[in-house]
Formats: C-alpha cells, sequence, structure tokens
C-alpha cells in the first residue's frame, strides 16, 4: 500500500496543477469562456489551486506540493533528508498527471489556437524579458517570499500546531500568499516558484499529441527549477537565523 504522505503530496499537486492550468487555458486559449479575463483571473485562478491542494493534502503530507519547499526544509532540518527522494517523486507525478487531464478538459481550445508560444504558456512559464539571470533572480525573489512567508504563517505565534483553526484556515493563507505573490512579483516570468508546478507541465507539453505545439523552450527549464530551490533555502534559512517560531 502506497504511503499516505506520498499519495497525498500526489494528490495535492495533481490538483493544483488541474486547477491552475486550467485557469490559463481557460484564459489564453481560443473559443473558451473566459479568454481574455486577463492576469488577475490567473493568479486568483492559480490561489485558489493551491489552497485547494493545500486542503487536500495537508493532514496525511504537510502540503508541500513543491520540491523546493521539501528541500528546503531538509537543508534547516525540519524535515527528514531520507523522505525527500519520495516526496518529489510524487510531487512530478502529480504534476504530470494533473497537467495531462487538464489538456483533456480543453483538448479542443487547442486545436483553434494556432499561436505555438500560446500553447506552451498553457503548460510552463516562460520570460516576459529573456534575460536568465534575471529571470532566475525574479523566481528567486519570489521564492524566498513563498518559503518565509510559509513559515511566518504557520508560525507558533500564529497557530497552535494541529488545532482546528490551524486545520481550518491555514490553506486558505497559503493561497493568499501565492496570490500576492502573482499579483506583485509574479509579472517578470510568470512566477513558477515551484519546480514541480513548471518542469511536470513542460514534460507533458514535450509528449502530448498537441497540433502545432511547437517547441518546450527546454533551454529556459533550468531557471523555474533552480530559482526556486535557491529562494526556498534562503527562505527557510533566514527564518532560521533569526530564531522565529
Amino acid at each position: 500500500m502506497m504511503d499516505p504522505a506520498l499519495m497525498a503530496e500526489f494528490l495535492g499537486t495533481f490538483l493544483l496543477v488541474v486547477l491552475g492550468q486550467g485557469v490559463v487555458s481557460n484564459v489564453l486559449l481560443s473559443k473558451t469562456k473566459g479568454h481574455g479575463a486577463g492576469w488577475i483571473v490567473i493568479t486568483a485562478g492559480w490561489a485558489f489551486a493551491v489552497t485547494v491542494g493545500v486542503y487536500a493534502s495537508k493532514s496525511a503530507s504537510g502540503g508541500h506540493l513543491n520540491p523546493a519547499v521539501t528541500i528546503a526544509q531538509a537543508v534547516v532540518g525540519s524535515f527528514a533528508w531520507s523522505k525527500v527522494g519520495g516526496y518529489l517523486l510524487a510531487q512530478m507525478a502529480g504534476a504530470i498527471s494533473g497537467s495531462v487531464i487538464a489538456w483533456v478538459a480543453y483538448r479542443p481550445h487547442f486545436e483553434e489556437t494556432a499561436d505555438p508560444a500560446t500553447k506552451l504558456a498553457v503548460f510552463a512559464t516562460g520570460p516576459a524579458i529573456r534575460k536568465p539571470l534575471d529571470n532566475f533572480l525574479s523566481e528567486m525573489i519570489g521564492t524566498f517570499v513563498l518559503m518565509f512567508g510559509l513559515l511566518m504563517i504557520f508560525s507558533e505565534s500564529n497557530f497552535q500546531k494541529g488545532s482546528d483553526l490551524e486545520r481550518g484556515f491555514s490553506p486558505m493563507l497559503v493561497g493568499l500568499l501565492v496570490w500576492a505573490i502573482g499579483v506583485s512579483l509574479g509579472g517578470a516570468t510568470g512566477y513558477a516558484i515551484n519546480p514541480a508546478r513548471d518542469l511536470g507541465p513542460r514534460i507533458a507539453h514535450w509528449i502530448l499529441p498537441i497540433v502545432g505545439k511547437g517547441t518546450s523552450d527546454w533551454s529556459y527549464a533550468w531557471v523555474p527549477v533552480a530559482g526556486p530551490i535557491a529562494g526556498a533555502i534562503l527562505g527557510a534559512l533566514v527564518h532560521q537565523w533569526l530564531g522565529l517560531k
């Protein structure tokens, strides 16, 4: 029987990507009901997606849903390194599976959309101005805010760990944090802030039979992986250095 924590990470990340990629599909693809709805709808959709994913997984796994979060917690000693590999595999599998299902939900609209870049943007992030070092720093900054913010949301000063209030309310605050990052810091790169969220769907884009899909832009793929990992580690280290509880 599969470890409940790994199943929770798979399911939570699956739901996150189904809903997150779904809102981007709705806004960007041709002839959808939400076509052209704009950046605020996309950032809200991703925030709600994260909220649902955390609710679905937090009790069993802690609701990481993000390799950068898992690795950062291991670096500062709050998560066992022996569990990292399983969490990362579950998150990646959930992201790829969720991406495939989101594609199925909007498959006719991919056929109606001519631009290959738009099709890729449904799956993976890309920079508004392509400058890899700056793009890396943007992802690092956004994920620093995410990691530091998560640690503060779940701090002892805000919630008694395991309390009804912490279990019931904190996932909504996580979604609010992601929304804040999206509307404030997401405009430069599309704010992956999660290696699984970008790499999993990018792999799905690469393997799926999408008509006229073009390249999966692998030359950029390192940025939304390395930037978030660096930012999350830095956020966790600063939180630890400050001695916050």
